[in-house]
């Protein structure tokens, strides 16, 4: 533990970035206006927004409704933003690198930044299949991030080895990677190597019960700050002015929000989400996609509370 402490960075600038939550209208229809009112808040609190995540529905959404959305974001978004790479598939599917290859191109044709959003077919290459099919990919485009998702999250989703970890990081055109295992050792291993083999790559955090681990070196992507990019913000650029005293005020109730909304079953945290925006008067209704799990209504007396808090702390 005490090598662990060591290795906290006081006064870094953190990289945040937020997966931005998709509303959805009362009729359950996608609502553009206010996603594109959220994008810009984001943007705003100076947090790089990343769409057509799972936070976004991305696996979910019909292809001309990811293209939309990528759209939306050229049009909105002054600088970089990150968009997911979906390949549809089921179990036992074989990797399909061409429709990779597609959805890496229009992304980056649209001026974002292309992250793997693993599918069944990518999950069951072995590892060395697995880095190959990163390299070829990473040619394309201006760069590009990986992604390592716990079945939590997507049942696709697949956590690296150690060895395919390094070699992806060795990958000249893959920038950085998301980590989503919610394992504080695994990210802390990783952290290490990143910091001994290549400094700039970016390594960010998607562990929403831990999102302190930005203080040891990681950046993030969340989905968590898109129920409050203007508190992230706070929290950031308090670590990075020396005020340990404010970042941990909002650090800690930002915390207690992740571990209220990111609770089994875990994908329920985007209708939590929704709640929660809506409680704040940023988005009208509290629908999310119907393939989306519900959380009781009893969340929102719970959540009420949190809101009220993060309000008064980021407007101090």
């Amino acid at each position: 533990m005490t090598e662990v402490h060591a290795r906290i960075r006081p006064r870094r600038r953190i990289t945040g970035m937020s997966a931005v939550l998709l509303p959805f209208t009362e009729a359950g229809d996608i609502d553009w206006p206010h996603f594109e009112a959220h994008l810009g808040r984001t943007v705003d609190a100076g947090i790089e927004p990343a769409v057509n995540m799972d936070t976004g529905f991305g696996p979910v959404l019909d292809p001309a409704d990811r293209t939309r959305i990528l759209q939306i974001a050229a049009a909105n978004v002054p600088g970089r933003w990150v968009a997911g790479a979906h390949v549809a598939d089921a179990p036992g599917a074989d990797y399909h690198g061409d429709a990779y290859a597609r959805e890496c191109d229009e992304i980056a044709a649209c001026g974002g930044t292309p992250i793997l959003f693993p599918s069944f077919g990518m999950s069951a290459l072995d590892d060395d299949a697995l880095v190959a099919a990163h390299e070829t990919l990473a040619v394309r485009g201006a760069g590009l991030l990986g992604f390592e998702l716990g079945p939590m999250f997507h049942l696709a989703g697949r956590i690296f080895s150690i060895p395919v970890f390094q070699q992806v990081m060795e990958i000249p055109g893959v920038i950085g990677l998301k980590h989503s295992s919610l394992d504080r050792q695994q990210e802390w291993e990783r952290l290490a190597l990143r910091d001994a083999d290549r400094p700039d790559f970016l390594l960010l955090t998607g562990n929403d019960l831990a999102i302190d681990m930005v203080v040891y070196g990681s950046d993030y992507l969340l989905g968590l700050s898109t129920f409050a990019p203007d508190a992230f913000a706070v929290r950031d650029r308090a670590w990075a002015a020396g005020d340990e005293s404010r970042f941990w005020a909002v650090n800690d109730v930002l915390q207690y929000l992740g571990r209220l909304a990111f609770r089994d079953p875990v994908p329920g945290y985007r209708h939590d989400a929704a709640m929660f925006l809506r409680e704040r008067g940023w988005i009208p209704w509290d629908r999310t996609h119907p393939a989306s799990p519900e959380r009781p209504d009893s969340d929102r007396a719970l959540l009420t509370p949190i809101a009220r808090q993060l309000e008064s702390l980021v407007s101090a």
